[in-house]
């Protein structure tokens, strides 16, 4: 293992070597003027600047292949003046009829609406940036971007749109205030891309050419922007968010009475240059952040579920996406797990071109119904860009438990007074983006646990139009702690090949095809064999965008601690008892060009102790376009087991109705039966965008129990949010 950790090490500095090149599509370039006449957000093409404004044109097919100019016809004009900059796309139709859209719910899925987006790299590092954009109705999108090509559709900034249509085209008019991204002072040129999806042509397209395999937000192939001087410094950038808050809630289960809650609490935004960030928040409260999508778990490990509270959200790939999906050393809902946060403060943002830096301290009240301290959490975060577009990090997380001494006769429960985490990480992505990769080194430092305390990991990965190969491996050891991060499994070895290949046929209803295969083999700290899936799977890709894939799997698990394979508390297994299955899955999902979208899935086969399992879980979605959404979706499993289990089925339903009068105006209800949890949950919200990033919500909250039906707990918030800027 360690031998094939420095081989992928070693194969990582090589491609690092050859990733010194010139920006695959700088000869692309848009000059922008400043203007001196006003610029009104009305979705109109009139005013005298647009007419002097240079045009971006003549884009490039991405998909279905990226072989040739695009059919749909978009000109994009960009212009600026002290405050802010403004950008006008014009969106013709190579049809006939009418757009396809979700609704004017923010933030849409890229796939299921007609859109133009615009990506930006203000700093030219072809890394991070910022994504701004709407749908043909006028729903906005926003971002920021990181990892080269990666959008996190949770932050939420100041900005304008809107959205004409009429018979020939739609026009999307925008002004984004310098003060809402950040950017390199005195830099007159920057990273730029315009996207477009039309679903009717069912074409996506880019101003510069993209290959097929890789997303119009890669900035690895944006073009560039021009400025004829450098972009006004925002000066002054002071921005303070204060909310207030009202509620009432009841526990139905414990019979205790109805209690209120009144709150106040801010968030301020300090600019410190041009490209750093201060954010403060005191007493923050995050009712009114939609609730996570139940599942049901028949899974041995932790599940993982976003952040989606907003003060973490700014530059979160500086602290949250430092090692892998289930090697995360830092996790942001790991603070304020079931405790309120008394106060915060981030820096986050560049330094330069090259360095970013991310410092976080977060401190949390003491609960003292569950003898939980005051804690608090200082996070350090340092990063530096080499070559084009690789970088090294560096990362300290540290928790403390405040005035905590606990006594260790007490029946209370007993928590760590510390756990600290440092390591640093390479992550590796060519100029081209063909070849991407990563290797990292993180020790955890905890008292009473000693040895075998550390975590590392390698991955390379060869993505091109026909090929996608990857070789993974990981290790995290006995004692390795990461308190504020996600690691639900210890004392492994892990190595995950992965091969790929696509076939594109010459004409016909099928765009390309092609298997996959994939292993995931586990071992335990003696290289001992302990977990193993291998899969063989065929994916058809229709022109109209629906896909089918077909799958044969089979799993090998030694249970290294006893496990309820139902997760109900029916029963357990013995630890060191080995199972092997094998099984088959199906998907289907539906083209995007239909106010009637569905997908379904089926897995069937063996399961634990010779048991079986199958799977059936379908979605289906329709809209009023564009005020109105429906969303079902439904899983059944059927496990059939050796007593005390027998057969066990169990259901999970979801119904969401989202109502979207404006694109201010929103209001959606999520219902949710989770028959293994024994529990029906409702969430509205209505949510009113009065101003530009200040809102008005009511959030009502309903948990109940399925049989005998009865109310378990109700809640019901209001809430009102202001964004005050001083500039």
């Amino acid at each position: 293992m360690k031998k094939l950790h420095f081989l992928l090490f070693f194969i990582l500095g090589l491609i690092h070597l050859t990733a010194i090149a010139q920006k695959k599509n700088e000869s692309y370039q848009l000059n922008i003027k400043k203007t001196q006449t006003p610029v009104k957000i009305d979705g109109v093409m009139s005013e005298q600047a647009w007419k002097e404004s240079e045009v971006a044109k003549d884009f490039f097919m991405v998909l279905p292949m990226d072989t040739s100019r695009a059919r749909v016809r978009t000109e994009v004009r960009m212009t600026y003046d002290d405050k802010n900059l403004y950008l006008i796309a014009l969106c013709y139709k190579a049809l006939p009829g009418p757009y396809y859209v979700e609704s004017l719910r923010r933030d849409f899925n890229f796939g299921k609406n007609d859109n133009f987006l615009l990506f930006m790299d203000p700093f030219n590092d072809q890394t991070t940036g910022f994504s701004f954009g709407a749908n043909a109705a006028g729903a906005q999108w926003d971002g920021t971007m990181f990892g080269g090509g990666s959008v996190d559709l949770n932050w939420d900034n100041k900005w304008l749109s809107e959205v004409k249509n009429d018979p020939e085209k739609w026009v999307f008019e925008m002004a984004i205030p310098f003060t809402t991204i950040r950017y390199k002072k005195d830099a007159k040129k920057w990273g730029i891309n315009f996207s477009r999806n039309d679903l009717k042509t069912t074409e996506k397209s880019s101003w510069t050419p993209i290959p097929r395999q890789f997303p119009t937000a890669s900035l690895a192939y944006t073009g560039s922007l021009i400025w004829d001087n450098p972009p006004p410094e925002p000066g002054l950038n002071i921005s303070v968010i204060p909310y207030v808050l009202a509620g009432v809630s009841k526990d139905y289960e414990a019979n205790t009475s109805a209690t209120s809650k009144q709150k106040i609490g801010t968030d301020v935004k300090i600019g410190l240059t041009s490209s750093l960030n201060l954010d403060l928040t005191i007493n923050p409260d995050f009712s009114q952040v939609e609730v996570d999508r139940q599942v049901t778990n028949l899974e041995r490990f932790e599940l993982f579920f976003p952040e989606r509270r907003q003060f973490f959200l700014e530059n979160g790939d500086l602290f949250g996406n430092f090692g892998y999906s289930t090697i995360r050393p830092f996790f942001s809902r790991r603070i304020g797990l079931g405790v309120p946060i008394q106060a915060g403060a981030r820096i986050s943002g560049k330094l330069n071109k090259d360095w970013r830096i991310g410092l976080m301290n977060m401190q949390t009240a003491r609960d003292q119904n569950k003898n939980l301290p005051a804690q608090n959490f200082g996070i350090v975060s340092l990063q530096r860009r080499v070559f084009s577009r690789s970088n090294i990090g560096l990362l300290i997380v540290n928790k403390e438990s405040v005035n905590y001494n606990p006594d260790p006769l007490s029946s209370e429960p007993v928590y760590s007074k510390y756990n600290r985490n440092i390591g640093m990480e390479y992550n590796l992505a060519s100029s081209n983006n063909l070849f991407t990769g990563k290797t990292f080194f993180m020790k955890s430092i905890s008292p009473n646990r000693k040895g075998n305390e550390i975590a590392q990991a390698s991955h390379l990965q060869y993505n091109s139009r026909k090929w996608n190969l990857l070789l993974q491996e990981e290790y995290v050891g006995k004692n390795y702690n990461a308190e504020v991060g996600y690691v639900p499994r210890n004392s492994y070895f892990k190595i995950n090949p992965v091969a790929g290949r696509l076939f594109f046929p010459k004409g016909g209803k099928i765009l390309s095809h092609g298997p996959k295969l994939s292993g995931s083999y586990f071992f335990n700290e003696f290289f001992r064999k302990t977990d193993n899936q291998n899969m063989l799977a065929y994916a058809i890709n229709f022109r109209k965008q629906s896909v089918f894939s077909a799958a044969i799997i089979n799993e090998y698990i030694e249970l290294l601690q006893p496990f309820d394979p139902t997760n109900s508390g029916k029963g357990t297994l013995a630890a060191g008892t080995q199972h092997n299955w094998f099984s088959w899955r199906t998907e289907f999902v539906s083209k995007p060009q239909s106010v009637l979208t569905y997908a379904l899935s089926t897995m069937n086969g063996g399961y634990y102790a010779n048991g079986s399992r199958l799977n059936l879980a379908g979605e289906i979605g329709y809209r009023f376009q564009p005020y109105v959404n429906f969303l079902i979706n439904t899983s059944y499993n059927n496990i059939q087991l050796p007593q005390p289990w027998n057969q066990t089925n169990f259901w999970l339903l979801g119904t969401q109705v989202n109502v979207t009068m404006t694109n201010k105006l929103f209001f959606s209800t999520f219902l949710q039966y989770n028959e293994q949890n024994r529990n029906i949950n409702l969430n509205s919200r209505f949510q009113w965008r009065y101003q530009p990033a200040s809102d008005l919500f009511i959030v009502y909250t309903d948990n109940y129990l399925p049989a005998p039906f009865s109310v378990r707990n109700r809640a019901l918030v209001l809430k009102l949010t202001y964004w005050w800027n001083k500039k």
